[in-house]
């Protein structure tokens, strides 16, 4: 695969996962009360206040922009990959049985979980678009 072609992969996938996370980012805003029962029902937070919702939306947005445009990669995308996995491993149980209810819909963690990996072990390569890349500014780090 030609320098080009791996380069433009990597952007495909950042910004595709940067579109998954943002998604999930924006609904800490537009439904907060979604947040506050995903934290009961998964972290086993009782009593999240709704005004948590917007600090970790915000948080969390941060933690996307920066991924996205491709700054502190091994800050930004280590993060999202060990956010994702954390997620990933307290909704096992549901991947692991994803014909009961909505469960189907968790089996879209793995894939994503591996392309985190995929990007974190390929984010020196992945300079298409970022503020990382060869001939521009150097506001990141590897």
């Amino acid at each position: 695969m030609s320098g080009s072609k791996l380069k433009l992969a990597l952007f495909i996938l950042r910004f595709g996962i940067a579109f998954f996370f943002a998604i999930w980012a924006l609904e800490k805003f537009i439904k907060p009360e979604t947040t506050v029962a995903i934290w009961k029902a998964f972290y086993y937070v009782d009593a999240l206040p709704m005004q948590a919702s917007y600090l970790i939306g915000a948080i969390q947005m941060a933690a996307v922009l920066l991924f996205f445009f491709g700054i502190l990669k091994f800050w930004t995308y280590g993060l999202l990959m060990v956010m994702h996995l954390g997620s990933t491993i307290l909704s096992f149980d549901r991947i692991m049985d994803p014909y009961t209810g909505s469960n189907h819909l968790f089996v879209a963690a793995v894939p994503v979980l591996g392309a985190l990996v995929a990007l974190f072990i390929l984010r020196e390569e992945d300079t298409l678009f970022t503020f990382s890349g060869k001939g521009r500014s150097k506001l990141a780090d590897n």
